[in-house]
């Protein structure tokens, strides 16, 4: 039988910390010697390699330049490997894993986020069972094929797919919510896979990869009470190209006619406007209300159920490989890895 392999990459975060004996303080770990600290790993009879970014990074210092090099170290041993590891810090997680989903196209093997609450150094860590399991289901096959051949977050118990999750917990170790789209796999006794949740590559199609991000965009979060020169300030951004509108509800904006006309004005002036809500659950619906039938009259387009995570990284990916405005917002309405349900 062949031994089965995956890679596992360490860019930083609370899951890499160990304590120093000598000083009694924290810091990152080896990862070359990780069966050390997690001697459970060996018994599964995985070839296990390791990759380390010499400088670890706190997630909240990690943007598009760190996604394209998470990426390319993926590419780079894409054939080497059944599956992928990749170890970060919990606050941008979900931002990393969406921007992922979005570079790596079409792709056949598990890419699989997973980091801890607490450092794997400490003795109630969640960090080993994390790392385990998600190792685990990153050499998971059956017939041959991966199971689950999509970029994922695992977290305390629950497989993700990673353009679905948020962050909705800074203390408890389920940290982690997919509020709109059921969890891929639920972790007990057994593992137990939801097929039908899973999204199953095109056979025929090569793994492909969108490497070029533009970060011209800004995100909107509509508040009772805005002021016009609040709303100026953010249109006004030199080189502006795409805004994220966080609405209420199922896509509701203030029917202000002063509000109204800034956002047509934008458009006319070729910011790309993708409405998303605010709640964690549920889905915009341009039209439904008055209040975001004026929106949709304008030129503003339905971002469904997506979140701000996804929301974000597609807009950069989108400007980043496309110049056709008409090619960015016909994207914006599909599903490129089912990061949203249109209907």
């Amino acid at each position: 039988m062949e031994q089965r392999s995956v890679l596992i990459i360490y860019t930083g975060g609370t899951i890499g910390m160990v304590l120093n004996s000598d000083t009694g303080s924290l810091q990152p770990l080896n990862f070359d010697q990780i069966s050390e600290h997690v001697p459970d790993l060996m018994k599964f009879g995985f070839r296990l390699d390791t990759i380390s970014f010499e400088d670890p990074l706190d997630s909240s210092d990690i943007g598009p330049d760190i996604w394209i090099k998470i990426a390319s170290i993926v590419m780079d041993n894409y054939d080497n490997y059944d599956g992928f590891v990749i170890l970060h810090g919990t606050d941008t997680m979900a931002y990393t894993a969406s921007a992922l989903s979005f570079i790596l196209r079409n792709l056949s093997k598990p890419v699989i986020f997973t980091g801890s609450q607490l450092p794997i150094g400490v003795l109630r860590t969640d960090g080993k069972e994390n790392i385990i399991t998600s190792i685990e289901m990153a050499a998971a096959k059956e017939d041959g094929k991966a199971i689950v051949p999509e970029v994922c977050v695992y977290f305390e118990n629950k497989l993700f797919r990673g353009n679905r999750t948020t962050k909705i917990n800074a203390e408890n170790f389920s940290a982690f919510q997919s509020a709109n789209y059921p969890p891929l796999a639920e972790v007990g006794i057994n593992i137990k896979y939801n097929r039908e949740a899973i999204l199953i590559p095109n056979k025929k199609a090569p793994l492909q990869t969108f490497l070029n991000f533009d970060n011209h965009i800004a995100i909107l979060k509509l508040f009772p009470g805005m002021n016009k020169a609040f709303i100026d300030s953010i249109l006004g951004i030199s080189g502006l190209k795409g805004l994220i509108l966080e609405t209420f509800g199922p896509g509701n904006a203030p029917a202000d006619e002063w509000f109204v006309k800034r956002i047509r004005k934008a458009i006319d002036n070729g910011i790309i406007v993708l409405d998303i809500t605010q709640c964690s659950t549920g889905s915009v619906i341009l039209g439904r209300y008055e209040t975001s039938r004026k929106l949709y009259e304008a030129g503003v387009i339905s971002g469904y159920d997506i979140t701000t995570e996804a929301a974000t990284t597609k807009m950069m990916c989108l400007f980043g490989k496309y110049q056709n405005p008409e090619e960015i917002k016909s994207y914006l309405n599909i599903s490129m890895a089912g990061e949203i349900t249109t209907n």
